[in-house]
């Protein structure tokens, strides 16, 4: 049986490094924040961050990987990936741990559209990690509660209509901070090392849902407008996203439609010993810090 997180032995002392891929993004952020908490030297790195690092210039790899002993990789969402090479260049050297986060789903055939045919680079990214010969965890979240805070919902959450092609599906939306927690306890203590984590929220809804949760913190409610998939894509187009990358996150959102996101997981329970964060513990605390004005 696996051991809970309130049992589990920290075993990085201040003297080990961890680098944070994605170190300014949703969960890179809260993971370097977590980390450094608790005394850990931490790199948060990306291309404008305090330790550069580029997916595209190999030279940025070696730089940030010197001295460390753990990293938590936050991948490229593009095929080939570029982690099997990254993976191969940190066991070089010298990393002794490496925290992946992946996709809830990608081992499922059809869980996604057709972008995502055969797991897409989230498969390569677990195999290399799998391969690594060195410790690892893979964390497999759904759905980011915080797509309604500081993501791609976030301009239809203020404006007061959110048009998605998700029609009338749910998904167990999973809080980033319980991601970093989850993360953080992989990269610090004993007993998650093969783990592979599915993270979701304690409870499914639908996007009609979440935003009546966020209606109950803000006293302003938007209203959810089922979109389609073609008036979907012209309008990220329209925002500036690449053509792959709008239909990446079309097919991405296809298991919302269809409530594969919606069953309950117990990852965060096993890695942290208890239950994670609700939808409306996350919206409290963003419209606190004022995510919608």
């Amino acid at each position: 049986m696996t051991q809970t997180g309130a049992t589990r032995k920290d075993t990085t002392s201040t003297g080990n490094t961890v680098l944070v891929l994605g170190g300014t993004g949703k969960t890179g952020r809260r993971t370097v924040a977590r980390l450094r908490e608790r005394g850990v030297e931490t790199r948060a790195a990306s291309r404008s961050g305090e330790t550069p690092f580029d997916w595209a210039d190999r030279a940025t790899w070696r730089v940030a990987l010197d001295g460390v002993d753990a990293v938590y990789i936050v991948p490229l969402d593009t095929s080939p990936s570029p982690t099997p090479a990254f993976v191969a260049q940190a066991v070089a050297s010298g990393v002794r741990r490496l925290v992946l986060l992946s996709a809830r789903g990608v081992d499922v055939p059809g869980y996604f559209g057709p972008s995502y045919e055969g797991g897409g680079p989230h498969l390569e990214s677990e195999s290399a990690v799998r391969s690594s010969g060195v410790a690892w965890t893979i964390l497999r979240p759904g759905w980011f509660a915080q797509n309604f805070s500081e993501g791609v919902f976030l301009d239809g959450v203020r404006g007061g209509e959110l048009a998605l092609p998700t029609g009338d599906g749910a998904a167990a939306f999973v809080d980033a901070d319980d991601i970093a927690a989850v993360a953080v306890a992989a990269l610090t203590e004993e007993g998650h090392d093969g783990e592979v984590y599915e993270l979701s929220g304690p409870r499914a809804l639908r996007i009609a849902d979440a935003l009546d949760e966020i209606a109950k913190v803000t006293g302003v409610r938007a209203v959810y407008v089922p979109a389609r998939k073609s008036a979907f894509r012209a309008e990220l187009v329209a925002q500036g996203m690449s053509e792959e990358e709008a239909a990446l996150w079309i097919d991405a959102m296809e298991p919302i439609r269809t409530s594969r996101e919606a069953p309950v997981t117990d990852g965060v329970r096993r890695a942290l010993g208890r239950p994670p964060r609700d939808f409306a513990d996350f919206a409290r605390d963003a419209a606190a810090a004022g995510a919608w004005g």
